[in-house]
């Protein structure tokens, strides 16, 4: 029996009714019911439960990979 795979997504930001969130690198428009009330701009977040929710290891990994791409960026 094959494994389901759990969805995810960033979000990118919200809009009246709705939130942006990057899947498979589209921006889908969500509906804030279906988003978690804790769920912020940038986080990760898994499709459980009927519902957006944010995971925050994988946030902070995220986070921590955008910071060092730009710090070898802006290295002399």
């Amino acid at each position: 029996m094959g494994q389901l795979k759990t969805s995810t997504g960033i979000i990118e930001g919200f809009e009246g009714a709705y939130c942006k969130i990057e899947i498979d690198g589209n921006v889908e428009a969500v509906l804030m019911a279906q988003v978690d009330s804790k769920a912020k701009r940038g986080d990760v977040v898994e499709w459980r439960g009927g519902k957006w929710t944010p995971n925050s290891v994988l946030t902070r990994k995220r986070s921590t990979e955008i910071k060092k791409l730009m710090d070898d960026v802006w290295e002399d």
